[in-house]
């Protein structure tokens, strides 16, 4: 959902999160999240990780600022558009070739 549209009075699905469309849903399902309140306290950086194992592709790092955004989001900050976490994810992460 664009975050600007998010209501965090009414987070009953994962597609009612910031930045969370039909395919984002999907790849939180894989990952074992069925709902937005499971994601309190998840680690974006072991989401991403497992998704990639677990899918058997390198993602892209977008994703990953998804993740960001939705873990943060969940631990009560403001729903902010995922590309705002990409110059703090590519400062946690080393460049991969």
């Amino acid at each position: 959902m664009n975050p600007v549209k998010v209501n965090r009075a009414r987070l009953s699905k994962l597609t009612d999160l910031p930045n969370i469309g039909p395919a984002g849903a999907k790849d939180l399902i894989l990952l074992g999240y069925a709902r937005p309140e499971q994601l309190v306290g998840a680690d974006p950086v072991q989401m991403y990780e497992e998704l990639c194992t677990r899918t058997g592709v390198r993602h892209d790092p977008c994703v990953l600022d998804v993740f960001i955004s939705v873990t943060r989001f969940m631990g009560g900050e403001a729903p902010r558009a995922w590309w705002d976490y990409t110059a703090e994810r590519k400062a946690m992460l080393p460049r991969r070739p």
